[in-house]
Formats: structure tokens, sequence, C-alpha cells
């Protein structure tokens, strides 16, 4: 058997334009300028009071990026609704998950940094639930790239971190899988670049979501 973990924001679903507009709307809330989008994209990945303090130029999570990360969580869902954003998966993801899926030696799990109730609005949106079993997210364990969400996703699963491979885009991802002792593979759709990828201790970089069934079955 052998455990494939994917990163949700970024690696399954296009979630930038959301998370962004949240983001906006909480800085003006707290009287500051609204962060620019690249901003925003370079902190994809982090739990939230941790991301937010990046933005504002922060070594760590004070009391304001904590209040800050309470008011996000608190309009997301509405946010959401109003403007219509759907998270949708990104092109030939669903088609690389109805081939992995049916793999009885994969077992699938999803580490992420959006909260349990993010990953399942994700999960229900694209009906994963039934097939991520094993998971973990900012409600559980420290912020990447603390190896702690591969880590205890690999205990569940009975399944050593030598057999598991860790799927995301950030830089973050990488260094959370390598600390892990699991392989790591960058995406090239999402918010890091390739170069950044690769240093971080990429094993190998998907292209195209199709690239992800032959590079998990190495």
């Amino acid at each position: 058997m052998k455990l494939v973990l994917f990163d949700c924001d970024g690696t399954l679903v296009d979630s930038a334009g959301l998370i962004h507009d949240v983001m906006e709307r909480t800085f003006v809330h707290f009287g500051f300028d609204k962060p620019s989008f690249a901003a925003t994209k370079s902190i994809i990945g982090l739990t939230l009071d941790i991301a937010i303090a990046r933005i504002q130029g922060k070594t760590h999570a004070d009391d304001e990026a904590v209040a800050m990360m309470a008011y996000y969580k608190s309009i997301y869902a509405d946010v959401r609704g109003e403007t219509g954003f759907k998270e949708p998966l990104f092109p030939g993801i669903r088609a690389m998950l109805d081939h992995v899926i049916v793999d009885e030696r994969l077992t699938l799990g999803a580490v992420t940094g959006k909260s349990r109730a993010g990953l399942n609005m994700i999960m229900d949106s694209h009906d994963l639930r039934p097939h991520i079993q094993v998971s973990r997210t900012a409600d559980d364990c420290p912020s990447k790239p603390h190896p702690a969400m591969v880590s205890e996703c690999c205990d569940e699963a009975g399944i050593d971190p030598a057999r598991t491979v860790v799927i995301g885009d950030a830089v973050y991802d990488m260094q959370m899988a390598k600390a892990a002792g699991a392989r790591a593979i960058g995406v090239a759709w999402g918010y890091a670049t390739v170069p950044e990828l690769v240093a971080a201790g990429a094993d190998g970089i998907a292209r195209i979501p199709a690239d992800l069934i032959e590079l998990i079955g190495e």
C-alpha cells in the first residue's frame, strides 16, 4: 500500500481568488491597506494566523493576527456564497482523481492549511468525501512545514512515511514532506514556481495533472 496525501488550495482547487477576497475584507476591517494578490498567493498553504502575520511582515502570529484569523473564518462561508466562488478543480484534476481513486494499492488523504470546515466544503462540492480516508487540517496540527500533518496521517493509515507521497503546489508542502520522510511532488499549476518547488526539495514535478499518475507510481 502507498499513502498519497494531497494539498488542497493550489493543488486540487483554484481558490486563490476567494482567499484573496476574504483576506482583503479582513485587512480592511482591521484598518489596514488591502494586501496585494501576490502577497496573498505567497502565503497560501500556511495556517491562517501565521499567513496573516507573514503578510504584515511579522515573524510570528500575535494576538492581532489571531483576531484577524477569527474574523476571516467568520466571514468566509458568507463571502463564498455571496461572490459565487466555487473553488473549482483545476482542469484535469477530476480525470486524474478518477484514475487513482480506483487503484486499491493507494490510500488517499488530504493535508491542508484550510480549516476542517473549509476542507469539508471542498470534499462535499466535488464529491471527494468517500475517497479521502485520512486528513489533517489547520485545526488539527501545527502549520506547514511542520511534519505533523504527514506523520499523523501515516500513523492513522498504518503506512510508513517512506511509502508516502505528498503532492502540493507550495514550498511549505515540499518542506513538510521532506521533514516527515516522505516523497515530495510539486505541481506546476499552483501558486509557487517550479524553481521554488525544486529548491524546496521536490522529488518530481507534475506539469499537468495527468503526470501525477506516473509520478505516484514511481
